[in-house]
């Protein structure tokens, strides 16, 4: 097949998150024999780009989003007009080539630009992160979950104590970006990285035409991180790995401040990655038994991954088919996480009983992790195949493209 891959995270260096999933789709569908060309952001168009993003095929130009701000942090409220109109330049974009290729498939974060695709083009979008129903895509306000159905409500994201004419400006830009994503998905088909994240936008949009969506769960790199895997045997004992972007939401700050006490002597927690929060929490929680690595390129990530006795992942967000999660599930560690967003959904790929360790609160989450501390690390050798390798997702994927 002749496939556009579409997305605004890129060009760039993706190192996790939506651009790497393009990036990662892209190589191996071109790896099965297919032709896979990348359109994003002109103005990150250059000689090197396909190079710098590790992606084996063409970077096309396709839309400029220079200043995509539109003042609406300055004025304290979301502009009802500003994500369509982003939308229909992605839209128009692709429409340039659209008649080259079987499929288009977009990846971003504006879902309505299906809205502006004819029906007759073979379009296809998949939903990465709550951005369905969510301008902010986290779904969560004040260090909590947000699960306000009032559309008005939504601006306090971008004002303290917003007054009657920010919460109806921004009541109207999100209901209008409700009701053009639910046209979208009516229109053209939709692939969901966890059927939490349908069943979430189904709450916020309970009349949604969903009929031609179906949930294919995210994926990863197999065969790269059996490469960059550490032989079975070394595996360090009482070593905790916490990786991901130290900001507020991803709980670990929270986890820090409860597993004070609960750490076995000869344990030890590392902390890779960088983010707005870690310096006051290295100054905090830094010392014998706690690490900040800051951030690590991804393949030395993977290594101390799989030396590691166990994976945390803290977020009190709700993750929709996070990569920590998956990478430790693929590389055989066990993993202890909040039972939030589409985590549960993972322990569908567990290679044994018990290899992710859900738990409903963070003191609980806590005395999981120190239960598997307890017991030898697990030491098993990596299989040929994975259930989460992309090659195992790229068949349902050509069956999308194919409907």
């Amino acid at each position: 097949m002749k496939i556009l891959m579409v997305s605004e995270d890129l060009p760039g260096a993706p190192t996790s998150g939506l651009g790497a999933h393009v990036v990662t789709l892209a190589n191996a569908l071109l790896d099965q024999g297919h032709v896979v060309d990348i359109m994003g952001r002109s103005e990150r168009v250059h000689a090197s780009a396909a190079a710098d993003m590790g992606f084996h095929g063409r970077v096309l130009p396709g839309f400029g989003f220079a200043h995509p701000g539109w003042n609406e942090a300055q004025l304290g409220l979301f502009n009802p007009a500003k994500r369509p109109w982003f939308a229909r330049r992605v839209a128009q974009a692709l429409m340039r080539a659209a008649d080259q290729y079987d499929v288009v498939h977009y990846h971003g974060h504006l879902p309505m630009v299906g809205r502006y695709v004819p029906v007759g083009v073979n379009f296809v979008q998949t939903r990465h992160d709550q951005g369905s129903e969510c301008v902010t895509r986290l779904r969560f306000k004040e260090e909590h979950v947000c699960d306000t159905r009032d559309v008005r409500d939504c601006a306090a994201c971008l004002h303290p104590t917003p007054n009657s004419l920010r919460r109806t400006v921004s009541g109207l830009a999100v209901g209008r970006y409700r009701s053009g994503a639910s046209e979208a998905f009516a229109r053209h088909k939709t692939i969901f990285i966890s059927d939490f994240l349908r069943r979430a936008f189904l709450r916020a949009v309970p009349d949604a035409d969903l009929s031609r969506a179906r949930v294919i769960h995210d994926f990863v790199p197999y065969a790269r991180l059996r490469d960059h895997a550490a032989a079975p045997g070394d595996v360090t004992p009482g070593d905790v790995l916490i990786a991901g972007r130290i900001d507020a939401g991803k709980g670990i700050g929270e986890f820090l401040a409860h597993v004070q006490g609960w750490l076995p002597r000869h344990a030890t927690v590392t902390v890779v990655g960088d983010g707005p929060l870690r310096q006051s929490l290295e100054r905090l929680h830094a010392g014998p038994q706690v690490r900040f690595l800051g951030r690590r390129p991804h393949d030395d990530v993977i290594g101390m991954a799989a030396r590691s006795h166990v994976l945390v992942m803290p977020s009190l967000l709700e993750e929709a088919c996070p990569a920590t999660v998956m990478e430790a599930l693929a590389l055989g560690k066990p993993c202890v996480a909040l039972a939030r967003g589409g985590t549960p959904e993972l322990a569908a790929y567990q290679y044994y009983d018990g290899q992710l360790q859900l738990a409903e609160t963070m003191p609980r989450l806590v005395q999981r992790l120190a239960d598997v501390l307890g017991r030898p690390p697990v030491r098993m050798p990596l299989p040929d195949t994975c259930p989460l390798d992309v090659f195992q997702a790229i068949p349902r994927i050509l069956d999308c493209y194919r409907a």
